[in-house]
């Protein structure tokens, strides 16, 4: 199973497959356009035709539901296959059939790896997908992304997205910031799970405090049961279950500020703040009654199996951190707000608010033509994940696509927690250069759990990461 916003495609392809890929490339050119202009393809023969357009930021989508674009057609690339294919086509069909613009979809299960070849080869699509921010922040650099601040209509920004959301789409661009894309499809990994329905029966309550959680988790321990679910294992990506507690905790336990200065390298993992967390974490992981299986058996759990023994009769386990995509590892005969639920990671310390971590889907622009603007126009609304979010699974991120929306409870609840926390951030080690978020910190917190480093040690050997 690959784990959203975690799992790193390879970055090595062979000579033939960048061969392949610039042959078969979707896309008119590698870097931006004049944004006045727009290429307009006959469908029946390869001649273009090239309009000059002055329309202020935002103007594009309205043109576009006036049918002036009709026939043009908008390249697409993106990690998207399958069912996440499916649900995604589904949910852009709409506008398709009222626009006459047709998104031509390309998912790539190689998507991480196929993007550079594609950008640096001059057939970068339209429009890229990135699951992973820290790429596109990779690619920005190369002045090759279009700026969408003239764009995109600022002022519906602002209404439409937490300021969160919009300070993670700024990036450092070739001749200064950028904002570099827009988000269109959030999960949200600040949730505790739980069964609700064996959990009420016991009279226990949920935690508003980090303090109630920590005595909650003391009481089911005295209880005769270990109240944590907790695996790491996830083959070559052992470990990354622990950088989302680290993340968390750093939210929770020092400024928004300092979680990005420690995304970036500016705050060492050998730092207070940083060790801090992880001793914080510890409270739990190290204690044999805490833990389903004990510490030792942490490391060689599967993450996807980890939340296995909250569904026996009566619970071996009462709680599991994860994102909402782990419900997918749910028993099938489970059914959300009665068998399971979930609760907010409580704060620990009240100054720093109400932090939510999350993952998501960045979509960025290489191609400045009017139908291009339009479909990121279009992106930045609910309108176009409803389908996706009916179907469940996915939370949106903009304040208009509407809580009746979600099939669930759960879902809606979940919805409102991102629309009003007061701090969101991407999971950090996805912000990370690969070899320190997918390599030495995934590693060195394994080693951590395993016995085999001091905590010291294996902090030392996470921030040597940073040196490669």
């Amino acid at each position: 199973m690959k784990k959203t916003g975690k799992t790193k495609a390879s970055l090595l392809m062979v000579a033939c497959l960048s061969l392949t890929m610039m042959l078969s490339a979707c896309g008119s050119g590698g870097g931006p356009t004049d944004p006045a202009a727009s290429t307009n393809t006959n469908n029946n023969n390869n001649n273009t035709t090239t309009t000059t357009t002055t329309a202020a930021a935002g103007a594009e989508l309205d043109k576009a539901l006036k049918g002036e674009y009709k026939g043009t057609k908008v390249t697409m690339f993106g990690p998207f296959v399958d069912a996440d294919q499916k649900k995604f086509e589904s949910s852009i069909k709409d506008f398709e059939d009222k626009t006459g613009i047709d998104i031509q979809y390309e998912g790539s299960k190689e998507f991480e790896a196929t993007i550079n070849i594609r950008v640096d080869g001059g057939s970068a699509p339209d429009i890229a997908d990135f699951p992973q921010p820290g790429l596109l922040n990779s690619i920005a650099k190369t002045g090759k992304v279009v700026d969408l601040t003239n764009v995109l209509d600022q002022d519906k920004m602002k209404k439409n997205y937490n300021q969160s959301w919009l300070d993670m789409s700024m990036m450092d661009g070739k001749d200064g910031k950028i904002m570099a894309g827009i988000w269109n499809r959030s999960n949200v990994k600040s949730l505790v799970w739980y069964p609700k329905k064996q959990f009420d029966e016991a009279g226990y309550k949920v935690p508003q405090t980090w303090d109630e959680m920590m005595a909650l988790t003391e009481q089911i321990a005295k209880d005769g049961d270990p109240a944590w679910a907790i695996g790491i294992e996830s083959g070559a990506a052992t470990g990354w279950p622990a950088t989302d507690w680290i993340e968390n905790i750093m939210l929770r336990t020092t400024t928004p500020e300092n979680y990005d200065k420690w995304v970036k390298g500016e705050l060492p993992f050998t730092s207070p703040e940083v060790k801090h967390a992880v001793d914080v974490m510890s409270k739990i992981w190290m204690n044999k009654d805490y833990v389903y299986g004990g510490t030792k058996s942490i490391v060689t759990t599967a993450f996807g199996d980890a939340p296995k023994p909250m569904f026996d009769n009566p619970p071996k386990a009462w709680f599991n951190l994860m994102g909402n995509f782990i419900t997918s590892f749910f028993p099938t005969t489970a059914k959300v707000d009665q068998d399971y639920d979930w609760f907010y990671l409580p704060p620990i310390d009240e100054k720093y608010g109400k932090p939510v971590l999350v993952a998501g889907d960045i979509y960025a622009m290489f191609n400045d033509r009017p139908e291009v603007r339009a479909v990121m126009q279009f992106f930045t609304t609910g309108e176009s994940i409803k389908t996706w979010v009916q179907s469940g699974g996915v939370i949106a991120p903009m304040n208009d696509a509407s809580l009746d929306w979600y099939q669930s409870e759960s879902d809606r609840r979940m919805a409102k927690l991102v629309q009003e926390a007061s701090t969101l951030r991407f999971d950090g080690s996805d912000l990370m250069p690969g070899k320190v978020g997918a390599g030495t910190f995934w590693k060195g917190m394994t080693d951590y759990v395993s016995g085999t480093a001091t905590l010291d040690d294996a902090l030392k050997q996470i921030q040597a990461g940073w040196k490669n």
